[in-house]
């Protein structure tokens, strides 16, 4: 990922704009293939492009300060993290969201369940796949079959090895 503008960038953009760059006879100052930003050369500058893009409220930066919180230790940060990015819409915001909540990290426990699967809804809704499984797994657990099959099909065909199999053995089972 870009540290400049949050981008995520496949190899060959990553070689294109080092193509780019030899072409341009720009020897030495490698710049972002999306934005054309330097690359930063310290921790301190990566640090500042990412404040950069949190301040403008970039659902990516924020999605990342969240996940780096809540892998130090820091559940109550990470929430607030996950919270402002899943209100600006990001689908993974509202992934992390249902797992700190069903997890009980930083947040109050009667409430717990009812946001976990509210917000793993909005996952699933926004075409997260593994959201999508987990419904599925919900769904079966409650002992609604054709409700989870359901969830097991969307998530199979967004890619979900196991939702796949799940469906292979609730068919195997007579379902």
């Amino acid at each position: 990922m870009q540290s400049c503008c949050t981008k995520l960038t496949c190899i060959g953009c990553f070689y294109a704009s080092i193509k780019y760059g030899v072409q341009k006879k720009i020897v030495g100052k490698r710049t972002c293939p999306f934005c054309r930003q330097p690359e930063p050369k310290t921790k301190e500058e990566i640090e500042r492009y990412k404040m950069k893009r949190r301040k403008v409220n970039d659902p990516v930066a924020i999605l990342e300060a969240g996940k780096r919180s809540y892998h130090q230790g820091d559940h109550e940060n990470a929430l607030d993290y996950f919270k402002k990015a899943a209100g600006l819409g990001d689908v993974e915001a509202h992934y992390c969201l249902s797992f700190m909540y069903r997890d009980g990290n930083g947040v109050d426990k009667v409430m717990a369940k009812r946001l976990q699967l509210k917000h793993l809804e909005e996952a699933a809704i926004g075409g997260h796949p593994r959201a999508r499984h987990n419904l599925g797994v919900y769904e079966m657990n409650q002992e609604r079959i054709e409700r989870a099959v359901n969830h097991f099909t969307i998530a199979t065909h967004n890619g979900h090895d196991d939702s796949a199999k799940a469906l292979g053995e609730l068919h195997a089972a007579g379902h």
